[in-house]
Order: C-alpha cells, then sequence, then structure tokens
C-alpha cells in the first residue's frame, strides 16, 4: 500500500498556494484522501478462506493413509496383482525376491513417508548394494541404496530421481541403520490430446536433509535411453521396488495434497 499517492501529492502541493482560512480544510481532505488508499487496499484483499483444518501431527499425521503399519501388507499387491509375498516380521517388511509390490490405491498429487534400511552385512558394490526405489505412479522411481562410502554413477544414489538427478548431498546412514525419506511428490498434467502440459516436481528430505529441491521430473524412469513422458491417469500406484537385495520397510504412511 502506498498512502501518499499521486492525488495526495498534487492536494497538498494545492494546499500550499491556499488563503489561510482554506489551509484548515485541506488537512481534513488530505485525511479523508488517506482513508479512501486504506479503502482501496481493503478491496485488493481477497476474500476469506475456511479455516485450516485441525489434525493431529502423530506422527502419522491423523489425515494420512497408513500404507504399512508392521503387521501385514495388506494393502498393497503383488507384482501379478495378487497378494504381496513379501516377508512381514517384528513390524518391517523385507524384499525377498517375490517381486516389486504396489498399493491397491492409487495416489496422485501427495506426501509420503517411508523408512528403510539396507543389509547390515555388506554385500556387492555400486548398484548392487542394498538397491531398491520408491516409484510414485508405478513410473517415477526416487532410488533407495546403499550409499554409505559406495561408489556408483552420479544420478544412481540414494535419493536420486533414478538416472535423472542426483541428490544434492550423500545424507546415507551406515548399512542397517534405518533412514527416512520424507517426499513431496507433484503429479504430471496432461491435456486433453496427451500433451504434456505441466511436468511432475519431487522434493526429498533424507534423514531430515534436503535433498532434491522441487526438482522436475524429466519422464518415466528410464535404465537406458532418454527419460520422457507418456500420458497416463492422474492417479495411479505407489510402488516399492525388488531389486533382489534384502532391503527393509517400515512406517509407510502417505497424504494426499
Amino acid at each position: 500500500m502506498e498512502i501518499f499517492d499521486w492525488r495526495i501529492a498534487r492536494l497538498l502541493l494545492f494546499a500550499l498556494h491556499m488563503k489561510p482560512i482554506a489551509k484548515f480544510v485541506a488537512p481534513i481532505l488530505v485525511l479523508s484522501l488517506v482513508a479512501m488508499s486504506f479503502a482501496d487496499d481493503d478491496k485488493e484483499l481477497p476474500p476469506p478462506k475456511d479455516e485450516p483444518k485441525v489434525i493431529n501431527p502423530g506422527p502419522p499425521p491423523s489425515d494420512a493413509i497408513v500404507l504399512f503399519d508392521g503387521k501385514d501388507l495388506s494393502k498393497w499387491k503383488g507384482a501379478e496383482g495378487g497378494d504381496a509375498k513379501w516377508d512381514v516380521k517384528d513390524g518391517v517388511a523385507t524384499v525377498n525376491g517375490t517381486g516389486t509390490i504396489s498399493t491397491k490405491q492409487e495416489f496422485g498429487d501427495c506426501q509420503l513417508h517411508v523408512e528403510w534400511a539396507s543389509p547390515a552385512k555388506v554385500e556387492g558394490e555400486g548398484q548392487g548394494r542394498g538397491n531398491s526405489g520408491v516409484y510414485f505412479q508405478g513410473r517415477y522411481e526416487v532410488q533407495v541404496l546403499d550409499s554409505y562410502e559406495n561408489k556408483t554413477y552420479f544420478h544412481g544414489q540414494a535419493g536420486g530421481v533414478y538416472k535423472q538427478t542426483a541428490p544434492l548431498v550423500n545424507a546415507c546412514r551406515k548399512p542397517g541403520e534405518w533412514q527416512a525419506y520424507d517426499i513431496i511428490f507433484h503429479a504430471p498434467r496432461f491435456d486433453k490430446s496427451g500433451k504434456l502440459e505441466k511436468a511432475a516436481t519431487v522434493t526429498v528430505l533424507h534423514n531430515g536433509v534436503l535433498i532434491q529441491d522441487h526438482t522436475e521430473i524429466l519422464g518415466t524412469t528410464s535404465h537406458v535411453g532418454h527419460p520422457k513422458y507418456a500420458a497416463h491417469p492422474l492417479k495411479q500406484s505407489l510402488q516399492l521396488q525388488d531389486h533382489h537385495n534384502p532391503v527393509k520397510f517400515r512406517n509407510i504412511w502417505i497424504r494426499e495434497l
């Protein structure tokens, strides 16, 4: 807001040339014009919105959908569409070579929390060490990998948008220790003809450290060639990858945005 706009400036200049008796009127006019400025600003304010919904922040937040609470994988399906067959014991789901699992419910824009741990016993190197992945809409991967003192290509590290964008920093804990991803994902948008209107974006915090800052996803995750988009529904399943490494998962919840 600018109280002393051109109208007030002109009025003040005019007041300087007025007769003495009229100078008593000028301040009143100026004050009136100031009030008008405030009134004009009030008219520019957006209409009031409803009060924010009150939730219990948890964890998990009271408005979250709990995808895995340590008891079973009833909210997931297996690679062939049947029951998810990963091992579940002591509150933990472990990859066991039975295939990638997908949520029965489909999601678009969301906030995801997932905790994971690579095997404490280190076997292999590079991409063969504690490898898994979180796939949004079954096609856009945030890499899960034991990146603790483990060299690999820059955009294949833990927290990377696989084969697209490296994490800002390597925030990996030691093998066997629990790690957490907190991810904000915004799905891509396509027009009626299937043309991309808006690319997907992802923000990732790894163990509380920002490692992807509203990163634009370049297209479907691809192990070879360049990523590209293909039109798809706004909501699709979330997936956890079986890369034949016994990676563990726990405390998985999601909030639709």
